[in-house]
């Protein structure tokens, strides 16, 4: 998957998941930013500074939790996806999730097939040729 150019910021504190991601996008030409807790990843949107195409946050997470991330992000970005991939599964999480402003909520684990169907969903566009 060519993702040339494109942003992708990872919030997540389990080593294994952060490497399982950075495998999977090694060879697309993305620019992976990864922070280890929700304070680290405030600071960086914060300072304004920074294009994010896509974000990949869990729910539990330290300092600053998945849902107050993506709550205080939308104040900064509107429209740049949010995805929440977690082992956390209630239906509260997932309502509050999306309250929050994330636009999926997938539980792990999570194959390869469904990360490249959610990176295409929101970073591939299609390129239309104009009808006259």
């Amino acid at each position: 998957m060519d993702l040339q150019g494109k942003i992708i910021v990872i919030v997540e504190d389990d080593i294994p998941s952060v490497k399982y991601y950075e495998t999977l996008f090694r060879n697309s030409g993305a620019i992976v930013t990864v922070f280890s807790n929700g304070k680290q990843f405030v600071d960086f949107f914060s300072s304004g500074e920074n294009n994010i195409d896509l974000v990949i946050i869990d729910f539990l997470i330290p300092l600053v939790n998945g849902i107050d991330c993506t709550r205080l992000f939308r104040k900064y970005s509107k429209s740049t996806p949010v995805l929440m991939i977690t082992a956390y599964c209630s239906d509260k999480s997932k309502t509050e999730a999306y309250i929050a402003g994330c636009n999926e909520y997938v539980l792990k684990p999570v194959f390869p097939e469904k990360i490249f169907s959610l990176l295409e969903k929101y970073l591939i566009q299609e390129v239309t040729t104009p009808r006259f």
